[in-house]
């Protein structure tokens, strides 16, 4: 199958103008006339990366992050995303990202995140102007629950270490908003969404002051947030080209440790 072919199927289900307008999207390595035999699914696409595709004998990769974010004026070994990116290249492996236009998907990376919380009546957190969809998710638990009780079913359902979060609201939770990633900016949607909780990444200090003991504000870590993304891919292009070989991938790519 050419990979122009899978490019149009990808970009009919998240069309790359939905993507917000910071990002790279799109092919980022490659040649759309290339013949794709099988296809790696990942959410970064680093040096392990490629060498899992190099060993699996799949010569597209399908990442979540776009390794290449801003111009590249030199291709060495220097850094990560040289070493990714000219390693592809030598082994003729295609890249190929979709990024902020999945997370604006209505069906896309948010809600995932609310899926795998079992929440209900869900809706668009921050609706993108001329776009079916947009930035975050809100839904409901079906019971309402003590915040620690909450932290509890968070840790478990979204398999996360550990929560950072702001002080207690001192009420029961139950109306959520989830937004994967980096997602301080959407702390007053939230707020003026009544929702108890935000669930989100990449929280700094300061940010945690501006729940202003309204909302429970929840940072469960950037990776942790979208480390779904990569089924949600794998199930479209398995329903959408049944006979398509296509594999997660089992690399490790979160930079962050705990210890």
């Amino acid at each position: 199958m050419e990979l122009e072919e899978i490019i149009n199927i990808i970009e009919a289900w998240a069309p790359p103008e939905s993507a917000e307008d910071f990002d790279n999207v799109g092919l980022i390595v490659g040649d759309k006339s290339a013949k794709i035999t099988k296809t790696l699914i990942t959410i970064d696409c680093l040096e392990n990366v490629v060498n899992e595709a190099i060993e699996e004998k799949c010569n597209l990769i399908i990442s979540f992050h776009p390794i290449i974010f801003s111009g590249l004026k030199k291709i060495t070994r220097d850094t990560y995303v040289e070493r990714a990116v000219s390693k592809a290249i030598k082994n003729d492996i295609n890249i190929y990202s979709l990024h902020t236009n999945l997370d604006n998907h209505p069906r896309g990376v948010n809600f995932q995140i609310a899926k795998q919380l079992k929440l209900i009546q869900t809706k668009i957190l921050i609706p993108k102007v001329g776009f079916n969809g947009g930035m975050g998710m809100i839904g409901n638990l079906k019971e309402s629950i003590s915040e620690i009780d909450f932290l509890k079913y968070v840790k478990k359902e979204m398999n996360v270490q550990s929560i950072k979060h702001s002080p207690f609201i001192n009420k029961k939770i139950k109306s959520i908003a989830v937004i994967g990633g980096s997602g301080s900016f959407a702390i007053n949607d939230a707020i003026n969404s009544k929702v108890d909780c935000l669930i989100t990444a990449d929280l700094k200090y300061h940010d945690f002051f501006k729940g202003e003991n309204k909302i429970l504000l929840l940072d469960i870590g950037h990776f942790e947030s979208e480390q779904f993304t990569k089924e949600l891919i794998l199930n479209f292009l398995k329903k959408k080209i049944p006979k398509f070989a296509c594999i997660v991938s089992k690399s490790i790519t979160n930079p962050v440790n705990y210890f």
